[in-house]
């Protein structure tokens, strides 16, 4: 199944049809003699369009440096979808003519909106929505292809700064960065221990990624102002999994919750209680987990990353009035601490 040939191969195939042909006449000009003209006809070149081969589509099996992710993150997922190692191929392209991934998809469990699933009226203007959703998954896929390709060299020793370029490089890349059309959706945020969220190191910092380090790291892509924002946390050291387990369950316990008609409030009551039903013990002392309550989820809009509405994380963080609503985009973003939170 699998080939020798890791790397793209472009390949532009032109073909010269280079028929230059000399023809000699001769011709009597009076007492000067006979006189050689010659012609030539003019080079045709026939290019032929410029194709892109994918690689033959491979099982992953690469594991990357850190701890805390999910049993199935492979540094190299994106092979088995033909795609390079590490990745060149445009991901427009490389899903050119087949459907893009869809991700993960949660039924509906509030009482009462079941028809959102089985009404064929429903299912009918979830197609018209075609457009955005192939926008939202396109952007998710090439979040998930550049992630995965930073997670392989995100170790100890790495200078954050030259990290977040790598990575944004290959953001632009892979999503073919085009103006405001698409891109990177924002600066990529490298946070470092008690620092919880928002840092970017500027130019000249020369900060190093050490192994006893938690580091959250945050990255967006955008298609057509189709923000796509997801961030996950890298740590080395095993004394820190239970604080990694702690928001990788608040934030799948996040997700369970959400949907159409929800309250915001209810979400953040059912974060706090799954993360603070953790307890990390560090140096013979063990500290509870707790919410940072002055973070939050988000919705998003059109080239807008924080479209006014929040997501707590807490009980009680937020009027209860306020629903989720139909055609909203949110982020779910769940933040721990062994701190007063």
């Amino acid at each position: 199944m699998a080939t020798k040939e890791e790397e793209e191969k472009k390949t532009i195939e032109e073909e010269e049809d280079d028929n230059d042909e000399e023809e000699e006449e001769s011709a009597n000009v009076g007492e000067e003699g006979a006189k050689k003209k010659k012609k030539k006809k003019k080079k045709k070149k026939k290019k032929g369009a410029a194709a892109i081969a994918l690689g033959e589509k491979k099982e992953p099996t690469q594991k990357p440096p850190a701890l805390g992710l999910k049993d199935t993150a492979f540094t190299d997922y994106y092979v088995k979808y033909g795609q390079t190692d590490p990745p060149t191929i445009p991901v427009a392209e490389l899903f050119r003519g087949r459907e893009l991934p869809k991700g993960e998809i949660q039924e509906y469990t509030m009482e009462g909106h079941q028809h959102r699933i089985s009404a064929e009226e429903t299912r009918a203007m979830d197609r018209l929505q075609e457009d955005l959703y192939s926008k939202v998954r396109l952007g998710a896929e090439v979040h998930r292809q550049v992630r995965a390709y930073a997670q392989s060299f995100i170790k100890p020793g790495v200078e954050l700064a030259d990290m977040c370029a790598r990575l944004e490089d290959k953001n632009r890349e892979l999503v073919v960065e085009h103006g405001l059309e698409r891109g990177i959706g924002f600066p990529t945020g490298c946070s470092l221990n008690h620092v919880a969220a928002h840092y970017t190191p500027n130019t000249g910092d020369d900060t190093v990624l050490k192994y006893d380090d938690v580091m959250k790291v945050d990255f967006g892509v955008q298609i057509d102002g189709r923000i796509i924002d997801s961030a996950w946390t890298a740590s080395f050291n095993p004394r820190y999994d239970p604080l990694l387990q702690s928001v990788k369950e608040a934030t799948d316990t996040g997700i369970r919750t959400a949907g159409i008609d929800v309250r915001l409030c209810d979400i953040g009551e059912a974060i706090q209680e799954t993360m603070e039903s953790f307890e990390v013990e560090l140096d013979g002392k063990t500290y509870p987990v707790k919410a940072i309550r002055n973070l939050n989820g988000h919705s998003i809009g059109q080239y807008n990353i924080h479209a006014g509405k929040s997501v707590p994380i807490v009980k009680n963080g937020c009027e209860e009035s306020i629903r989720m609503e139909e055609g909203e985009i949110f982020a779910i973003e769940t933040f721990a601490s062994t701190g007063r939170g």
